[in-house]
């Protein structure tokens, strides 16, 4: 298949496509795959084989890491497509939030405050640049439930800061540069003006 991202466009005219895709070299996506990876372990550990809990909670936490895939990759031809799924992917994962708070409450586990030394360790882990599940896996696969629910909710809250601060700027590069429609208009404009 062509790539037209590899074809140079001709002299004094620029592509009025972005390139679209390298979401995994976003920190919000990175953080996303960990909370998923931790969710199925999760679930498979703490409920039982044919509770319905486990598939909506894994269904949330994929939810909000294949949102943000897809919508990097559309970002060439829709930044509002872009700005929706990644909003997806943050609703998602309040969703699968709310779930977590539920199986804390039920289950007489106490929720740490972000300032607490041991929440205070766990947001510095997440901001080691390229992190992976096996930087938290100790922690997620912690013999204390209290640690391992506690550990996955700061995940989830690093995801959803982390998605706020991409829509943020996804929404100040569409007032700064449009979407794909301003985006022809101005190439057609330039060709025009090359042409004269």
């Amino acid at each position: 298949m062509h790539n037209n991202q590899n074809t140079p466009p001709p002299a004094g005219q620029q592509n009025f496509l972005p390139p679209g895709g390298g979401y995994q070299n976003l920190m919000a996506y990175q953080k996303a795959e960990i909370v998923y990876d931790a969710t199925c372990y999760f679930t498979k550990r703490f409920f039982k084989k044919f509770d319905r809990t486990i598939d909506q909670m894994v269904q949330a936490a994929r939810s909000g890491k294949q949102n943000i895939a897809e919508g990097s990759v559309v970002s060439s031809t829709s930044k509002e497509m872009e700005l929706k799924l990644v909003n997806v992917a943050r609703a998602s994962l309040e969703e699968l939030l709310v779930d977590y708070k539920d199986f804390a409450r039920l289950n007489k586990i106490e929720l740490l405050d972000k300032n607490d030394p041991r929440i205070s360790h766990i947001r510095n882990l997440c901001r080691i640049k390229d992190g992976n599940y096996a930087i938290f896996k100790k922690y997620i696969e912690s013999d204390d439930p209290d640690v391992v629910v506690n550990t996955i909710v700061t995940l989830i809250y690093t995801s959803q800061y982390l998605l706020s601060r991409l829509i943020k700027n996804l929404e100040n590069d569409f007032l700064l540069n449009g979407g794909l429609r301003e985006r022809m208009s101005k190439a057609r404009t330039e060709v025009r003006k090359n042409q004269r």
